[in-house]
């Protein structure tokens, strides 16, 4: 209760501010905003990896070389195979740099505790 009571006290001098500055701090805000930002980054890198390097490669193994333009038609649906297969192509590369990262990362924070 005398806990409570101190911190209200602290915070009633600090104005917006002081409680905005508190809030970015215990949230971690300016962290998550720099990922975000990264994030986005690596996902238009990522995507140039593999249509510039990895499809390619692919495309000598598919007879026309266009594959991301591939249709399954059943009926009068539509179904745009290779755009997908591209789509889960980019979301695997990306899942598996994110891991790399994390794993890596988690490495070092380890490594400290010891």
């Amino acid at each position: 209760m005398k806990v409570e009571k101190i911190k209200a006290a602290a915070n009633i001098g600090k104005g917006f501010s002081g409680e905005f500055l508190d809030f970015l701090k215990k949230y971690q805000v300016i962290g998550l905003a720099v990922a975000f930002i990264i994030g986005a980054a690596s996902t238009k890198l990522v995507t140039a990896l593999v249509n510039d390097v990895v499809m390619p490669i692919v495309g000598v193994l598919v007879p026309n070389g266009e594959w991301r333009q591939a249709v399954l038609q059943v009926g009068p649906v539509k179904f745009l195979i290779g755009d997908f297969a591209g789509n889960l192509i980019d979301f695997l590369i990306i899942a598996l740099v994110v891991f790399l990262i994390v794993k890596w990362l988690m490495r070092e924070d380890a490594t400290q505790k010891r």
